[in-house]
C-alpha cells in the first residue's frame, strides 16, 4: 500500500465534510457505540465521526507517524495495526469504516471481510472516483494538464482509483448485505485571499514537486521523452499560476465526487 505524508493527506482531505454530511446518514452514527476508522491517517474522518456518534471512536493506521498526529488533533483513541488485518477480536465493533483506503488497496475485497469479521453491524467505505474529477482554472493549461495527468496515473496506479458503481460489487463480493450508496462532492476553490496552504500548492507545481509524487505511476505509463515534456509543461503551468496569484487574479475550482457505501453483516438484524 501507498504511503502519505500528513501534508499530501491535509491537502486532499482539507475541508471535507463542511459543508454538507447528509451523506453519512447511512452509517447511523448517532446509533453506534464503537466505531474503527480503519487507516485513519491523521484522523480527518475519525474526527467527523466523533462529532456526529455518541460511541467511541478507534483510528487505526499502520504508519505511527499519521496516528501521533491523529492522536494529537483529535484526541481520540489510536492503535497501531495493519487496516487489512485488523488486530481486532471479532465484533469489537458496531461500525467499521474507512475512508480513501480501498482504492489503495490491491485486494479490497478481502479488507472488506476483514473489516466485516469486526463488526457486528456496518461496514462502510468512502471513496473518491478519480475518473470524475472536475477542475476549472483561470490558468488554461492548467485544466488540460491536470487531465492528462489523471489519465496516465489511473492507467498508471497499481490498484483501482477509479472504483465508481464497482465499489457496491465489492461490497456484495465481501458477504456484505443490504449495500446503499450515497454519493458527495467534496469542492475545493481557491481564490484570492489565498492563505499559506495553497501559496505552498502553487509553489511545489512551479518546482514540479506535485508531479515528482506520481513519478512512479506515471512512468509506466508515459516514456520518458513524454514525461519529460510532461513535467516541462507542468512547471511553465505552474509558473503561470504563481504569477497569477501575484496579481490575484488565479481561481481554481475542483470537484472530486465520492461513493459512500455502506453494508450490513451478514446475520446482524
Amino acid at each position: 500500500m501507498r504511503k502519505f505524508s500528513p501534508e499530501y493527506l491535509r491537502r486532499t482531505r482539507e475541508g471535507m465534510w463542511e459543508q454538507s454530511r447528509e451523506a453519512l446518514e447511512p452509517l447511523s452514527l448517532a446509533d453506534r457505540e464503537r466505531i474503527l476508522d480503519a487507516g485513519s491517517g491523521t484522523g480527518e474522518l475519525a474526527r467527523v465521526l466523533d462529532e456526529e456518534s455518541p460511541g467511541r471512536v478507534f483510528c487505526l493506521d499502520a504508519d505511527p507517524d499519521l496516528l501521533a498526529v491523529a492522536r494529537e488533533q483529535t484526541g481520540l483513541d489510536v492503535v497501531a495495526g495493519d487496516a487489512t488485518r485488523p488486530p481486532f477480536r471479532p465484533d469489537s465493533f458496531d461500525l467499521v469504516v474507512c475512508q480513501a483506503l480501498l482504492v489503495n488497496l490491491p485486494d479490497p475485497v478481502a479488507a472488506l471481510r476483514a473489516f466485516a469479521d469486526c463488526s457486528t453491524e456496518l461496514v462502510a467505505a468512502v471513496e473518491p472516483d478519480n475518473a470524475d474529477v472536475g477542475v476549472d482554472s483561470t490558468v488554461a493549461a492548467e485544466v488540460e494538464l491536470e487531465r492528462s495527468v489523471r489519465g496516465a496515473y489511473i492507467e498508471g496506479v497499481e490498484t483501482d482509483v477509479a472504483m465508481g458503481d464497482r465499489l457496491v460489487s465489492l461490497f456484495r463480493d465481501a458477504g456484505l448485505e443490504a449495500v446503499q450508496t450515497r454519493r458527495y462532492y467534496h469542492r475545493k476553490l481557491i481564490e484570492p485571499p489565498y492563505d499559506g496552504t495553497e501559496l505552498t500548492a502553487a509553489a511545489r507545481k512551479a518546482s514540479g514537486a506535485a508531479l515528482t509524487e506520481h513519478e512512479a505511476e506515471l512512468r509506466r505509463t508515459l516514456s520518458a521523452t513524454e514525461y519529460d515534456t510532461l513535467r516541462r509543461e507542468w512547471r511553465e503551468m505552474g509558473r503561470e499560476v504563481v504569477e497569477a496569484m501575484r496579481e490575484e487574479r488565479y481561481r481554481r475550482a475542483e470537484v472530486v465526487p465520492f461513493d459512500v457505501v455502506v453494508g450490513r453483516v451478514s446475520g446482524s438484524v
